[in-house]
């Protein structure tokens, strides 16, 4: 049966390792009958870039390989990223029409579609190719406050306040990732994750090594400090395993999205699928370590919170597209109480490269209006294998489910529960010292 809806819901089922996608439901003509869908806001990470560094950097000096001749400058988005994006506007243009939110061929006005990036080539690039699939002949416009590339300050995962109160609750969050160790901990959980991500970067034989550059040292030390300033971005101190191997765990992902040949994309190993997504669970650490605690979350996430949820109550909005970075997916996914979660069909488990946070909003035929929430994003085989999307193929969708909020049998929440959420978010901010 043709699938004639976006969110094919995973159904989940609550176990030892946690919430495990078993299989697909697909909504029927009786639920598009009791809903109406009014709105959709979605909170987009970019798709594919090149890496943040290059290979003259400690990423290039801690391999004797040769990193993917990338077909963009550092940082930005690849040829393969663009039309990969493309294809999932693609995709949301097809659910839309089959979906009823807008008709064929639509040209959108200023107060029904609203389409902002942050103001970097790749978040700027990405917004473009997604609505060329979208809305082909739509003229749409994407808005950017700067010059390519700087950071907005919506999208800017800053700290906003830092009193002492707030340091000691975030530095107390954060070590408890990592048990009764702390941080060290957090580091001693992914040794595994480490000793392969050495093994396939053969450090041993590496031109760090061979030179006995004093950063070797950092690869094996997992004295990791987080700090964190106002006006700043959370960040690690130089010279630890989880800040130094995070940018190679990043080129590796992003090299096996291009690499065709998987053995050439590992350095020559032979890697297992969960092989590649131990070399991934290094960034996905490292990004919850600075990210994730609740009280940091609240903190960074603060513009987008309220961008989102003005969006969500715009009268004649019918579909709001924002594109930012993991640390946005992170933060307020985080901030808004979102269940521990890990997809399935993916590397990287909590914000694959290109997802979306889709906040959708019903009409009920009872006269109520409901929500819900799910994470989008492009499986690894879709992603390598450059696999046009339709409603006969679609992109992944998880369901994302928010603490101490109930779910109709139809699986949506009201949406006055997820405005409430909303402004408990906001309030919980405004607590902050």
């Amino acid at each position: 049966m043709k699938n004639t809806t976006l969110w094919v819901a995973l159904l989940m089922m609550a176990g030892s390792m946690g919430m495990t996608a078993m299989a697909q439901q697909q909504r029927s003509q009786e639920f598009k009958d009791k809903y109406k869908l009014k709105e959709a806001v979605v909170l987009s990470r970019h798709n594919i870039r090149s890496p943040l560094s290059d290979s003259k950097s400690t990423l290039g000096r801690m391999t004797p390989h040769e990193w993917h001749k990338w077909s963009a400058g550092k940082s930005e988005l690849t040829s393969r990223g663009g039309a990969l994006e493309t294809m999932m506007g693609q995709y949301f243009r097809k659910w839309a029409v089959d979906a009823g939110l807008f008709p064929e061929n639509y040209v959108p006005t200023a107060d029904d579609l609203n389409v902002i990036a942050n103001s970097m080539q790749r978040c700027i690039a990405t917004a473009r190719y997604f609505t060329s699939g979208f809305m082909p002949v739509g003229n749409v416009m994407v808005d950017h406050r700067f010059t390519p590339s700087k950071m907005d300050p919506l999208f800017n995962p800053q700290i906003t306040k830092d009193s002492p109160e707030f340091q000691n609750e975030a530095k107390k969050q954060i070590a408890a990732m990592g048990g009764k160790n702390g941080m060290a901990g957090i580091n001693e959980k992914i040794k595994p994750d480490y000793t392969l991500m050495m093994e396939v970067l053969d450090v041993q034989n590496s031109p760090m090594a061979k030179e006995n550059d004093p950063k070797l040292a950092g690869l094996t030390n997992y004295d990791t400090e987080v700090v964190l300033e106002k006006w700043k971005e959370p960040y690690m101190k130089e010279g630890s395993a989880l800040k130094e191997l995070n940018s190679a765990s990043d080129a590796f992902i992003l090299q096996y999205y291009e690499e065709p040949d998987t053995v050439a994309a590992g350095f020559g190993h032979a890697l297992t699928r969960d092989q590649w997504a131990q070399l991934a669970h290094v960034k996905d650490t490292y990004q919850d370590a600075l990210f994730a605690a609740p009280i940091v979350a609240t903190n960074v996430s603060h513009p987008l919170v309220q961008y989102i949820y003005d969006e969500l109550r715009s009268p004649d909005r019918r579909f709001t597209f924002l594109v930012g970075h993991d640390s946005n997916i992170t933060s307020v996914t985080t901030a808004l109480g979102v269940e521990e979660y890990e997809v399935p069909e993916a590397i990287e488990k909590k914000t694959p490269i290109g997802c979306k946070v889709v906040i959708e909003k019903f009409e009920g035929a009872d006269g109520n209006e409901y929500a819900d929430v799910n994470l989008v994003y492009q499986s690894v085989d879709q992603l390598r294998d450059m696999q046009l999307l339709d409603l006969d193929n679609p992109p992944m969708i998880y369901p994302l489910s928010l603490k101490g909020l109930q779910k109709n049998a139809d699986g949506l929440y009201l949406l006055s529960d997820l405005e409430q959420r909303f402004e408990d978010t906001l309030a919980a901010y405004e607590a902050i010292p």
